[in-house]
């Protein structure tokens, strides 16, 4: 059990920080935000849609689908950020 500040009996709180759920938070690598597992799935998701987009658009590929799968997860994470 963790607590705050020496001499404090309030316990830390640990909150996602896309959907503010009180759960384990994981790390993802250059960001300083902590998030739950499923945000963290769906952030590090994102990272990897945006690499792709990027790396299609400048070898002049179709980038639709990965813009239509960036879209939807997009919209998954500001519904549940907004849910709370």
């Amino acid at each position: 059990m963790l607590f705050g500040p020496k001499g404090s009996e309030e316990l830390s709180v640990s909150l996602c920080g896309v959907c503010g759920r009180h759960a384990e938070l994981f790390e993802l690598p250059g960001r300083t935000e902590k998030y739950c597992l499923e945000c963290s799935a769906d952030v590090a998701t994102s990272i990897l849609l945006t690499t792709e987009i990027d790396a299609a658009t400048l070898a002049g590929r179709a980038t639709e689908n990965l813009v239509a799968e960036f879209a939807q997860l997009s919209a998954r994470l500001l519904e549940r950020s907004q849910s709370t």
